[in-house]
């Protein structure tokens, strides 16, 4: 895990200590309100570090940017194609067509 990410973590895990349950409350709700609209920045961000990887010429491997991010391949081929949330709401290929 990145210093960074490691921090952020740390910042989450003291506010789920606080003793007082009302400023608890508080804190959670600014930072679930910031992270609502931060979220949307990171996935632009986190997609268009892989559009250039698959830019490149040749193109990096969905497997190596998926070892990269520490992701799976299909999260990777999520990113790319912008969708968001839980693969159980991934548009499935039409074996039909």
């Amino acid at each position: 895990m990145t210093e960074e990410a490691q921090r952020v973590i740390d910042a989450m895990n003291a506010v789920e200590a606080m003793t007082d349950s009302l400023e608890r409350a508080k804190a959670i709700g600014e930072v679930m309100a910031d992270q609502a609209e931060r979220g949307k920045r990171w996935r632009e961000l986190r997609r268009q570090v892989v559009l250039e990887m698959r830019a490149q010429d040749p193109p990096v491997s969905y497997r190596k940017i998926a070892a990269a991010l520490g992701v799976g391949l299909a999260t990777v081929q999520d990113i790319e194609r912008g969708y968001t949330g839980s693969g159980k709401n991934r548009p499935r290929v039409n074996s039909e067509e």
